[in-house]
């Protein structure tokens, strides 16, 4: 199989994503219940929770995204995508218990499957957009980019209005 690309489409990086997350996940929960019982389950949470986010990423800049090995900057941004998600499902489920307080355990475990598969995509989205985007490489279709430049340059003509210099001036 060929290595992917920075050129890679969207479906086959987020396949790839989901099949390293994926793994990675499955692994991750294999090693908390090893050592979930021998440590501090919070503790051994942390430590799998970052261990697995470091092997995460390194999975993703070179297979999901096709850039190589990541930087330390790679990193810790993926590691804020880490902590942004944690963040949007926890505040998924307060708010779920604060609209259904005691809600049944299957609608409250949809509710947070549904927040984690949102924050999931918005992570996929990051990390292929922002953390391990190629400089120089437009990720926005070139037929897109021009309709939105005619749309914008139409927009300006058919609606006078003073230009910026004039607004400052106050005339």
């Amino acid at each position: 199989m060929a290595a992917p690309t920075a050129h890679s489409g969207p479906v086959a990086a987020f396949v790839r994503f989901v099949i390293c997350g994926g793994g990675v996940t499955l692994l991750a929960s294999g090693v908390l219940l090893l050592i979930g019982q021998r440590i501090p389950f919070a503790v051994a949470n942390a430590v799998v929770t970052v261990a697995s986010t470091v092997l995460a990423t390194e999975l993703h800049g070179r297979f999901t995204f096709g850039r190589g090995r990541a930087g330390w900057s790679d990193h810790a941004a993926s590691g804020l995508t880490v902590a942004l998600s944690y963040a949007f499902t926890t505040g998924a489920m307060l708010a779920f218990e604060g609209v259904h307080p005691g809600g049944g355990v299957l609608l409250r475990q949809g509710v947070y499957l549904a927040a984690s598969g949102l924050a999931g995509v918005a992570r996929f989205l990051l990390l292929r957009h922002v953390v391990f985007a190629t400089p120089g490489v437009a990720r926005i279709p070139e037929r897109l980019r021009q309709r939105a430049a005619t749309m914008g340059s139409a927009g300006r003509r058919a609606v006078p209005y003073p230009s910026g210099s004039r607004l400052l001036q106050g005339s």
